[in-house]
């Protein structure tokens, strides 16, 4: 349904330079599954997510969707638009406060012209009631809505054109802890119903692998680990995706005491002046000489599971350029 290849997304400075916000990210997602995304705050991940709905045009590589390319030099048209919606971070902001609940569908659906007028009320009730509203909700502006309904509200505005691919950008990362699960729910229940293809993202991979088949983890713009949920989540090969996992708590506090784990040092790299070889090689507790002059590229350590580190999987410098 959805492949992505090789990639790329780079800003120019004033003065020169580029920041290198995605370098050479490509995976494969099928149709009604779920990749999860998941990697810490500038990470690239959030661009990733706008280049597949066409909000940013790559600097190089290629979106397709059904085989045909989507995104590549060039903004998607309005028709292929209709296949890949987003769902944003923020419910308050991304919704108009100058419109009511009824009025922002309605608009979505005069934009594309897929319901007559005298059927656009009855369409929206319908949305509504999918995304577990009431049908009073219509009639009410975002202001007077819960950070749950808003969010209900952008995803019920997503489908309202009958998309193929669903790109949630930390959907349920603004919302109440109480108000998550239900969100999660909604989804995992909406991709079953509809046939829906989710790329999830996040930076909590715990939420991930709770509705993701596949999980990529990213760092400084690329992808360092792809693999099945259980493997990624579980039983990480990666020392950053290992880090990540070790940073998520433990609900049991005997269990939590004594846990030991190899901490991440320092900050992350400029993306403007990304280091030279391994990208995470600054701050891995595995480094040897070699990582900082050869870069890494994902290699099997299993059946559909690549890791970015000569170190784990034990291929030497020259086979990983």
């Amino acid at each position: 349904m959805l492949e992505v290849r090789d990639l790329h997304k780079a800003y120019p400075i004033r003065g020169g330079g580029r920041v290198h916000a995605v370098r050479g990210v490509s995976f494969e997602v099928p149709t009604g599954s779920t990749l999860g995304v998941v990697g810490e705050s500038g990470c690239g991940k959030s661009t990733m997510a706008r280049m597949l709905v066409g909000l940013e045009t790559p600097t190089g590589g290629a979106v397709l969707v059904d085989g045909a390319p989507y995104s590549t030099g060039r903004r998607p048209d309005r028709r292929a638009r209709r296949r890949v919606q987003m769902v944003f971070q923020d419910p308050h902001s991304s919704l108009n406060e100058r419109f009511t609940v009824g009025a922002t569908l309605r608009e979505v659906l005069a934009v594309h012209k897929l319901v007559p007028k005298a059927r656009r009320p009855d369409r929206v009730r319908e949305l509504l009631g999918q995304v577990g509203l009431a049908a009073s909700t219509a009639d009410r502006y975002p202001h007077e809505l819960s950070g749950g309904q808003r969010q209900r509200v952008g995803i019920a505005r997503a489908l309202a054109v009958d998309p193929r691919i669903l790109v949630l950008d930390e959907p349920v990362s603004a919302l109440d802890v109480s108000v998550r699960a239900e969100v999660m729910n909604l989804l995992i229940r909406l991709r079953d119903e509809l046939a829906l293809t989710y790329v999830f993202i996040s930076h909590d991979l715990s939420m991930v692998r709770h509705i993701s088949d596949r999980i990529a983890v990213m760092y400084l713009g690329r992808i360092v680990e792809l693999g099945p949920w259980l493997a990624v989540s579980d039983r990480p090969r990666h020392p950053y995706t290992q880090a990540l996992h070790d940073a998520v708590p433990v609900a049991d506090p005997s269990a939590a005491q004594g846990r030991e784990f190899d901490e991440i040092r320092g900050e992350l790299p400029d993306p403007a002046h990304p280091p030279p070889g391994c990208p995470f090689h600054t701050r891995c507790p595995l480094v040897k000489d070699a990582c900082a002059r050869t870069d890494q590229v994902l290699a099997p350590v299993a059946a559909d599971h690549g890791v970015a580190c000569m170190v784990v999987t034990g291929q030497p410098p020259e086979e990983t350029r």
